[in-house]
């Protein structure tokens, strides 16, 4: 038997082991079965390969995506530029380091970008933001990154003004805020200065439409939620575990 699963902490939250059972049962891949990893610490990590020689591979979530990669032997020249790896192989003895979240995050936006789409303004600054910081500057999308701490290039919520946002028409939440159960939370942004030319994307998919989703959509906008972008990192891990060789990145 062939095995996968996931690291995190908490696991609650993820979809990563219903996804992957289910596809195995309906693709009738009966020599594969993926668990979660709740790990409460990274020092645990090295156990889980020692414990089970089967463990092929692992996809990594939050707060892991930047910890784990002083554990990998051959992390990815995109994990080396971002930062952040969500996605590892074993092959020959050897963990391999990915970021399949870029592939999701580009994938899932480009049906929705439009022309005016120039500049985002990328809420939050965690491994899940790195991936999207980097996305954006390959598709030469300017951005401007928001924090909840003043640091060197970023500005806080309480600097984000209406004539910011309406210069931004591409609004990108990467932080869990809103988050099932804390379904009532929302980045403090000025909604009313959202229009029909923004463009609201939503990292999180639980629930499937979040306050921050909803307070742009009463505003005209177009949303989107990161169930897509899920789906498509999840195939490209399943694309890379079976892959000959490891593949480059």
């Amino acid at each position: 038997m062939r095995h996968f699963g996931l690291i995190g902490y908490p696991l609650s939250h993820s979809f990563s082991q219903g996804y992957f059972n289910d596809k195995f049962e309906r693709e009738n891949i009966l020599n594969a079965d993926y668990a979660n990893y709740p790990i409460a610490d990274m020092s645990e990590f090295a156990a889980l390969w020692s414990m089970d020689e089967s463990l092929e591979g692992l996809n990594v979530t939050i707060p892991y995506k930047k910890d784990v990669i002083p554990y990998l032997q051959f992390p990815s020249s995109v994990v080396k530029s971002i930062h952040a790896c969500n996605c590892i192989r074993k092959f020959n003895g050897g963990l391999y380091g990915y970021n399949t979240d870029v592939i999701g995050f580009e994938q899932s936006l480009l049906p929705f970008l439009k022309p005016h789409h120039t500049h985002a303004l990328l809420l939050g600054t965690g491994g899940a933001s790195a991936a999207v910081a980097w996305v954006l500057q390959k598709l030469n999308i300017t951005f401007q990154i928001v924090s909840r701490a003043i640091d060197t290039g970023k500005i806080s919520y309480d600097q984000l003004t209406p004539a910011l946002l309406a210069s931004h028409t591409l609004i990108i939440n990467t932080s869990p805020l809103g988050m099932y159960p804390n379904v009532n939370e929302a980045p403090a942004i000025p909604y009313e200065a959202i229009g029909a030319q923004h463009h609201l994307y939503d990292l999180v998919y639980n629930p499937s439409e979040t306050l921050f989703l909803q307070k742009g959509a009463a505003q005209g906008a177009s949303i989107q939620n990161g169930l897509a972008m899920l789906h498509i990192q999840a195939e490209k891990s399943w694309e890379i575990w079976n892959a000959a060789t490891p593949i480059e990145q």
